[in-house]
């Protein structure tokens, strides 16, 4: 089969469909993990890559953040949901008592293996929509196998939701959509545009619910980040050019490629301009050094959880909580 899609334009929510958290929500954040394989980010596409060594050094990771109370949201892909001793190590972590199991889509290494392999296929949203849910009911049943319980939250891998993605998540029984990676152009890959798309949580046409990846533009444009930055994309060095100035930078709410010094600008503008919801991410194989080009080495992996470390306590003095899986779910169902 041969994508018939390309370039997927989300439309921007209307007012009446942006969620009102209730009122004693406050401002909170919330971590979600992208849980899956090894596999070489810069390299082609294979079914082969289903290595989940990495996730041994998971535990080491989760108890820094269970030791402040923050329940993660590991959303697991294929591989990890049929290896027995990552499904082990996860069930492990769970015992917390706030940590959840979400479910992550990597499309090329999810049955049924009906499409060829090409990067515009890594996007699940491109795919026919009867193979696209054929390939989430199968990662969710193997999820409900393995875990006892189906799960509720999903993200495309790749952020690659298409036209009918939340009519099937609405279908197999999720609540919550995270695909979305605010503020992000990858058209030119042949994925989705959200260059239109914000921070706000809101509820699709069809019920299911966006929480997207927190994005926050900083600098003394950034009230016209949302308008300035895709012009600034299509000229050479301009980005770069614009952070280095103070004008304008990107910021996503993530320990990958994200400095530090930007990611603590970027959670005090959020508290600033008051984002009630603050959506962190990270892969599962980069707390293992020498899976992903943001941790190499020891040093690397001290970093990222100095990166933790400093962002965690900002957001403590900031008054802003964590929030786990169920809570979210229990604050949607108050919401309006």
């Amino acid at each position: 089969m041969t994508a018939p899609l390309r370039g997927y334009r989300p439309t921007p929510p209307s007012s009446a469909q942006r969620i009102e958290w209730p009122d004693d929500f406050g401002t909170r954040f919330t971590l979600m993990v992208d849980t899956e394989e090894e596999f070489d980010w810069d390299g082609p596409f294979s079914r082969d890559n289903r290595s989940t060594r990495a996730i041994a050094a998971l535990p080491t990771a989760h108890r820094r953040f269970a030791d402040r109370g923050i329940g993660v949201t590991y959303l697991v892909d294929h591989p990890i949901v049929t290896s027995p001793a990552a499904v082990d190590t996860l069930a492990e972590l769970l015992r917390d008592g706030h940590s959840a199991i979400g479910a992550q889509l990597h499309p090329w290494v999810t049955p049924p293996f009906d499409e060829a392999i090409s990067p515009e296929n890594s996007f699940a949203g491109n795919l026919p929509a009867d193979l696209e849910l054929a390939k989430i009911a199968a990662l969710t049943s193997a999820i409900t196998a393995a875990f006892g319980a189906p799960p509720l939250i999903y993200r495309a891998g790749r952020y690659g939701i298409g036209p009918a993605t939340t009519a099937h998540l609405g279908d197999l029984g999720y609540r919550i959509d995270s695909s979305v990676r605010a503020h992000y152009d990858y058209s030119a890959q042949g994925g989705p545009d959200f260059s239109a798309l914000g921070n706000d949580a809101f509820r699709h046409a069809d019920g299911i619910v966006e929480l997207p990846l927190t994005t926050i533009f900083t600098g003394s444009l950034r009230r016209h980040g949302a308008r300035l930055y895709p012009r600034l994309e299509s000229l050479p060095m301009t980005t770069s050019l614009a952070a280095r100035s103070g004008l304008l930078a990107r910021v996503a709410l993530t320990p990958e490629d994200m400095p530090l010094i930007d990611a603590l600008e970027a959670v005090r503008v959020a508290a600033g301009e008051g984002v009630r919801l603050l959506n962190f991410s990270f892969h599962s194989p980069t707390v293992a050094p020498g899976n992903t080009k943001f941790v190499r080495d020891a040093g690397d992996l001290a970093a990222f959880h100095r990166w933790w470390d400093a962002v965690l306590d900002l957001l403590d003095r900031q008054s802003i909580r964590p929030i786990d899986h169920d809570g979210l779910i229990e604050a949607l169902d108050r919401a309006r």
